[in-house]
């Protein structure tokens, strides 16, 4: 080697092979060593005093000896200058050989060096078993040495070490290798080596009293001194081997035994002075060695503490440089010290305050102080410094209670207070967390680098399990939570990760406890603004939210919202611009229109997601209805006093009937949020009504739903002077507002008094509209008082309502000339509040709609469907094509017999009923408004008992509605809202065939939603409406268990709409030439939108069919339906542009087999004479499929076989001209042969079937038979057999 250094991993290995070698000395000798074993199995022989003879003199036993001794040398030296590579091959293989080192006789103990090998694997019970073995072995090698003596074990045993004055004189020479070997050990880098060999010699060191400290100690300085020759991996390894080595003396408890043996021993300081000097050469250092020294702390008393360890040279110059430095181990040195000896001492006077108090420690000054020990502490990051643990156990002292009851799942408002074990009482504690986080988390850590923004999260990571729910507003601070959210803003940024694990950490930790994560959200949402979720693009607050599971949790989570909503709170500085974003998966920061400009930076934005907020608490809350009723029952309140009153004198009001006490925040609430609140609280409403379902009508004084809680609330704050309502109310909507707290409460009595019911639950539904629109008055003022004044009338006449509210000029008009009828007027009131109502009002219209549409007219009916027909112009650019299709188009539009009005009558009506702005745009809707198809049994005028105000208020409502929209900048357009009111009739539409799936008016809303289906335009909102349209055909029409019977339904009705069916489901598709640049998509949207019309057309061909097959209608009747089918067949053999399909022409037959039974005679005929070749083949499979459904075979030899013999009796004729012309004229195309040669067999197979084989050839002519010999082949070897 070109050196002289050696590293300690050689050491090891030198060390291994001198053990393997001398192993080899015994197991394997070579060829050349023969005489040596022989000599030395002699000297051996010579040893035993047993078995030594007398002829032997001890001079020649010395000679042998001597010589033995010069072989062994001889190969140490020829070992040593073998190469490095060749030393570290033979040491494999030493490692794989274990022998003990010989003894003077077989009853010594022995010692198995192999040991050392297994203390450096990398399985800790490997090391562990072995470091047992080691001090096993050396403590009966050392008990033999003390008994046998130093003389008779150094007779009989090898010399592994030089005697030397090391004060290991009384150990065993064995003992004194393993403690050099174990010293060397621990200073190798391989595997565990470190590990293994400190376990070694603390237990060796521990178990055997004989080992003398001090000279371990001298002997550790000695074999692991740092030379000034020795530089990078050489001198960590003897640093860290000496560190290793230290910490296992202090361990293994000698030092203190020797303490409480010889209090005057400066063993204690000295060790201390080492491990400080240790830990001053290198910056890693430090902290192990202070994890040394504060384990030789816990063994000794205080008195020890005080007369040695503080004394020792070298700590006190530590301490004092510390606070400029930076050294957290030397604070955590400190406060170790200054928690073991309880007394002041000032040598911690710059780390510690004199005199030592928590409270003192930290105060904004100390810990100002500080500051660069604690910036100083990511030294062992990613570990987290150990001082922070001791500041946490004196920060927040133990709550081993708390902690018990969070691991049992115990939630914290069920708890019962306990008392703390610390002496410091909350107040203390709250000031000295707010003085840590505010000086050390946020003006330290926060303000810094990046590693400590990552130091201080972990720190508060490992303060969570401690910290009560009081405290989570002091940690959760403003600053601390903008550098979350700005974290969180950036997927790129350093800390994002580590700011994820934080978000779940603190999940988790609010899992099982109300408390907790009601703080957290309140922190949350407080420092965001309400917009956490919005701007770390996370679901955090909205899954806080759904996670309460407890009626007690979910009111104090109620509880402080409203009081984060009345309270007043500083204006919260905005994050970076990085945060500013918004989240549209998150439900609960979405409240504001993202539209408006500026709006998630309002004041107001807290405030909105408060109210956001408290319905959504119920949407995930599984409670008993009572518990969930009392919730309900404390957010309609809060909503109801925000949103609807203020309060005259101060911002709080006791009302002494409900014996609660009111607030509303000192700056008055904005119009927008108060409007939120009624918005919120008709949602309330409507979910409650819906979660209610049949109501329990109860007698008792206190209301048992939310509705009659809510009037009765209301009721009572409308009586308390002081308080006033919000909104100031015109003469008409203050009018209205009245009158619907007296119907309200005339309702709910007659609700009472008819109990449970039919009766009953259309009181209810009636009352929660009347709710809705009490509300909606508030909102919208000026809109819906004439919806009221007609609502209350029709309760008036409904459920025979006492007339003592003021009559109006309008009720006495009314009362005077033709009154219409009650259902019809309900049905336009209902209709006029749909445009313009939020999702609650329509809820509960459609729930009034759902109890009264048994009652529905036929003219209210009409004006329904009227409104699916509704259509503003037609689109600019219309298709130009030929004269052809411009008749097609014009045979389309009067499809299905609904016939359009003449719409300038409607227009002339508009004009008078309304002002010249709003006839303008009702006029645009007029002119291409229809009238609707005249319901079967109905007369002609039908709608003549309605004026011309009651038949059009709804189209002129929509076209003040329309412009309006015009006029604002941004607004949805005059389309959308129609399509949005149409969406809305369906659904009542739906809701009446649902209710009524048997009667005969089901026929007239098919065939409105027919025509509107088919003839809608590709505009705005189109696809929406076509896909309503198809699922309520399909759902509540084709496939509901009941249609339409009885006597009411006309057969003219009937078999016109099967014939325009038919013919709509073999028209063509036309591809149309448009004017403007029509788009790619154009042509696919318009096939995809023929196909569904094709197959609509198809389903109502088979419900209508089924209908007319109910009525057992006679052979006259019968036959028209059999005249329409064959002229769409007739067409469809004769034309080439028909597109029927012959799969649905089979389909009908299976589904109504007296059709195909009466047409086989026109099928047979018009195959024959069929023009086209394919329609020719395509009608075989028509025919037979006939023929399946009506051959019986022989084993039923009952009516139906003699009938289906004598059905192909009848046509044996035709038949067999059919086939002549079949095998005459053979298709050239080999799959149209095979289809004929298909039906062929088909209709042989039948005739064998029936046994009609005579009949068949009998009506065969000769030249046919003959074709069909020829061409059938095996088929028809049966007919020629019989012939024969």
């Amino acid at each position: 080697m070109g050196g002289k250094k050696r590293g300690n991993d050689s050491v090891d290995v030198l060390e291994n092979q001198i053990d393997a070698l001398a192993d080899e000395l015994r197991s394997k000798p070579s060829k050349n060593m023969k005489i040596e074993e022989t000599e030395e199995a002699r000297a051996d022989e010579m040893d035993s005093p047993s078995s030594t003879p007398s002829s032997i003199k001890p001079m020649e036993r010395r000679k042998r000896r001597k010589a033995l001794d010069k072989e062994r040398q001889r190969i140490n030296s020829d070992y040593r200058e073998v190469p490095k590579a060749t030393l570290q091959s033979e040491g494999l293989a030493a490692h794989e050989t274990s022998a003990p080192l010989p003894s003077a006789s077989s009853g010594l103990p022995e010692f198995h060096i192999s040991v050392f090998k297994d203390l450096a694997a990398a399985d800790s019970s490997i090391r562990e078993a072995a470091a047992e073995a080691l001090v096993t072995e050396l403590q009966e090698v050392q008990k033999a040495f003390r008994k046998l003596g130093k003389k008779g074990i150094d007779e009989g045993c090898f010399q592994l070490e030089a005697e030397n004055d090391d004060g290991f004189k009384n150990c065993a020479p064995s003992l004194r290798y393993a403690i050099r070997r174990l010293i060397r050990g621990v200073s190798s880098s391989r595997e565990c080596a470190r590990q293994g060999f400190a376990l070694g010699l603390t237990i060796l060191v521990g178990s055997i009293p004989c080992i003398k400290v001090d000279s371990v100690m001298k002997l550790i300085g000695d074999l692991l001194e740092v030379s000034s020759s020795m530089k990078g991996q050489e001198a960590r390894d003897c640093l860290l081997g000496r560190l290793f080595a230290y910490g296992a003396l202090a361990q293994s408890g000698r030092i203190a035994k020797v303490w409480n043996s010889d209090k005057n021993t400066h063993l204690a300081k000295e060790f201390t002075c080492i491990v400080i000097s240790l830990a001053s050469k290198k910056r890693y250092l430090q902290e192990p060695a202070v994890s040394v020294i504060l384990e030789l702390i816990e063994q000794l008393p205080a008195e020890a503490l005080l007369s040695h360890v503080l004394e020792a040279p070298g700590l006190n110059e530590w301490f004092e440089g510390a606070a400029e430095v930076g050294n957290p181990d030397a604070l955590l040195l400190a406060l170790k010290l200054r928690e073991k000896v309880s007394v002041d001492n000032k040598q911690f006077y710059k780390l510690l305050p004199f005199p030592f108090s928590a409270n003192k420690l930290f105060t904004t000054d100390h810990l100002s102080s500080l500051t660069i020990c604690f910036k100083e502490s990511t030294f062992c990051q990613p570990r987290v410094h150990s001082v922070w643990l001791v500041l946490i156990n004196m920060l927040l002292p133990d709550i081993a209670s708390q902690e018990e009851d969070a691991a049992l799942g115990l939630n914290s408002t069920k708890k019962t207070k306990r008392s703390r074990k610390c002496n410091s009482s909350d107040e203390d504690i709250m000031k000295n967390l707010h003085c840590f986080c505010e000086v050390v988390v946020e003006g330290a850590l926060l303000a810094s680098s990046h590693d400590r923004k990552h130091l201080a999260f972990e720190v508060l990571l490992f303060l969570l399990p401690r910290l009560p729910a009081s405290c989570v507003q002091i940690v959760l601070s403003h600053k601390l939570l903008h550098c979350l959210m700005d974290i969180l803003s950036t997927k790129d940024s350093w800390l994002y990760k580590l700011a994820q694990h934080f978000v779940k950490e603190l999940s988790d930790w609010v899992r099982n406890d109300d408390d907790r994560r009601v703080a957290v959200i309140m922190a949350l949402q407080k420092h965001s603004g309400g917009r956490f979720d919005c701007i770390t693009r996370t679901k955090t607050v909205r899954d806080l939210v759904a996670e309460f599971k407890t009626g007690s949790g979910c009111m104090l989570f109620v509880q402080n919202l409203m009081n984060m909503f009345v309270d007043e709170s500083p204006t919260v500085d905005e994050p970076s611009d990085q945060s500013q974003t918004t989240d549209d998966n998150s439900e609960m920061g979405s409240v504001v229109d993202k539209d408006s400009a500026g709006s998630l930076a309002t004041p107001d934005y807290l405030k909105s997601w408060v109210i956001d907020s408290l319905p959504r608490v119920l949407k995930y809350l599984k409670l008993d209805p009572e518990a969930k009723f009392r919730v309900q029952k404390k957010i309609m309140k809060f909503l109801a006093v925000q949103g609807l009153f203020s309060a005259s004198l101060g911002t709080e009001v006791m009302s002494f009937e409900l014996q609660e006490k009111f607030r509303w925040p000192k700056a008055a609430t904005s119009n927008p949020l108060c409007r939120m609140c009624i918005e919120q609280l008709q949602l309330l409403l409507a979910n409650a009504q819906k979660e209610e379902g049949f109501p329990s009508v109860s007698n008792d004084l206190e209301p048992k739903d939310l509705g009659s809680y809510f009037m009765r609330f209301l009721n009572t704050l409308c009586d308390i002077p002081s308080v006033s309502l919000f909104w100031s109310l015109s003469n008409e909507d203050g009018k209205a507002f009245r009158r619907l707290r007296a119907m309200e409460l005339w309702l709910a009595q007659e609700e009472r008094n008819n109990g449970p019911g039919p009766a009953a639950n259309k009181l209810h539904a009636v009352r929660y509209l009347l709710f809705q629109l009490l509300l909606q008055i508030l909102l919208r003022p000026g809109e819906f008082s004439e919806a009221v004044s007609e609502l209350i009338i029709c309760c008036k006449k409904a459920f025979g309502f006492p007339d003592l509210l003021d009559s109006s000029g309008e009720d006495d008009e009314s009362d005077s000339g033709e009154m219409p009828e009650l259902m019809d007027v309900l049905l336009d009131t209902l209709l006029s509040l749909l445009p313009q109502s939020s999702a609650p009002m329509r809820s509960a219209v459609e729930q009034v709609f759902k109890y009264f549409c048994n009652n529905v007219t036929d003219a209210g009916l009409i004006r329904m469907l009227r409104v699916i027909k509704k259509d503003l112009k037609p689109a600019r650019h219309q298709p130009v094509d030929s004269k052809d299709d411009d008749d097609d188009e014009h045979e389309d539009e009067d499809l299905f017999g609904i016939e359009e009005a003449e719409e300038t009558d409607e227009v002339e009506e508009l004009e008078t009923g309304d002002s010249d702005d709003e006839a303008n745009d009702s006029e645009e809707m007029g002119q291409v408004e229809t009238a609707g198809e005249e319901l079967p049994g109905a007369s002609d005028d039908s709608d003549g008992g309605m004026d011309d105000d009651a038949m059009f208020r709804m189209d002129s409502y929509l076209a003040q509605i329309f412009k309006e929209k015009k006029n604002q900048a941004g607004g949805e357009t005059a389309q959308s809202q129609l399509v949005l009111f149409k969406l809305r009739v369906l659904s009542l539409l739906e809701i009446y065939l649902h209710e009524n799936p048997g009667k005969s008016q089901v026929l007239t809303v098919f065939s409105y939603l027919i025509q509107a289906f088919v003839n809608l335009h590709t505009t705005e909102g189109s696809e929406q409406l076509e896909q309503r349209i198809w699922g309520i055909l399909q759902k509540k029409i084709f496939k509901a268990k009941e249609y339409p019977k009885g006597e009411h339904i006309q057969q003219s009705n009937l078999e016109s709409l099967l014939e325009k069916n038919l013919k709509w489901a073999s028209k063509p598709f036309k591809r149309k030439r448009f004017a403007a640049n029509p788009s790619k998509k154009k042509q696919p949207a318009s096939w995809a939108r023929h196909k569904m019309i094709a197959a609509l057309a198809q389903n109502s061909t088979f419900w209508i069919l089924k209908i007319i097959y109910a009525k057992d209608l006679s052979e006259s009747k019968t036959q028209k339906v059999l005249d329409i089918f064959q002229r769409v067949l007739l067409c469809y053999f004769d034309s080439k542009k028909s597109q029927l399909k012959s799969d649905f022409v089979k389909e009908v037959f299976r589904r109504q087999p007296w059709i195909g039974h009466q047409l086989f005679g026109f099928l047979l005929e018009k195959c024959g004479n069929a023009k086209s070749e394919f329609r020719r083949v395509e009608g075989l499979d028509l025919i037979e499929e006939v023929l399946k459904l009506s051959v019986s075979g022989p084993e039923n030899k009952g009516e139906k076989y003699m009938s289906s013999r004598r059905f192909l009796k009848e046509h044996m004729v035709s038949l067999c001209d059919l086939l002549e012309k079949l095998m005459m004229n053979m298709p050239e195309k080999q799959s149209r042969r095979a289809g004929v040669r298909r039906f062929c067999d088909q209709v042989l197979h039948s005739v064998l079937k029936l046994h009609l084989r005579k009949s068949l050839i009998g009506s065969l002519t000769p030249d046919a038979y003959a074709a069909c010999e020829s061409q059938l082949g095996d088929s028809f070897l049966p007919f020629k057999s019989q012939e024969q």
